[in-house]
């Protein structure tokens, strides 16, 4: 629960419950791996982070349209337009549409772990939130939404091209089951 410090390249696949970037998915039930509404096509992976509620493992998977080439989805930054996903599992809630299947496009085949220390919350640092409220210049319908993270995705050692100056947030609800994303940029 804290600020990323930094990213290690994972020396070996990363096969358990863990917050990383990259890679595939650890899935923890059933794949569902989102579709681009307006593409149709899978969807790519960013991250999986991993939630603790106390009662049990949980991982939010994050995914994004996105183009092959410099080009990205503009509605990508909307948590509503169903070019990003945020799934819960277990037991969590996606309408969109998805696909069975365990792997699939990623940000880089590379997994990176991040390193977190418990620094206060500064609105500069990329963050695991793990819960915390978040202030946004326009609250997503279907809160209350609580942090998950906040990312400058300009300065990660993977590509994500989310725009000129992105801040990506994923949030989960108060109960933990359902998440949404959504990119604000300068």
């Amino acid at each position: 629960m804290g600020r990323i410090v930094g990213y290690r390249r994972a020396e070996r696949a990363v096969a358990g419950p863990v917050t990383k970037f990259g890679g595939q998915p650890v899935w923890l039930q059933v794949p569902r791996w989102p579709l681009s509404a307006a593409w149709g096509t899978p969807m790519r992976f960013v991250a999986q982070i991993s939630i603790n509620d106390q009662k049990e493992e949980k991982l939010a998977y994050l995914f994004v349209t996105a183009a092959d080439d410099d080009d990205f989805d503009p509605d990508v930054i909307f948590p509503d337009g169903g070019e990003n996903a945020v799934i819960i599992q277990p037991g969590g809630a996606y309408d969109g549409p998805a696909v069975e299947q365990a792997t699939g496009p990623t940000v880089c085949d590379e997994e990176y772990l991040v390193d977190e220390d418990d620094a206060a919350d500064d609105q500069d640092d990329d963050r695991i939130g793990r819960g915390e409220p978040v202030t946004l210049r326009e609250e997503p319908a279907g809160g209350p939404w609580r942090l998950l993270l906040r990312l400058a995705t300009n300065w990660t050692p993977f590509r994500l091209n989310l725009g000129a100056a992105p801040l990506l947030f994923a949030l989960i609800d108060a109960d933990g089951q359902r998440g949404c994303m959504l990119v604000e940029d300068s």
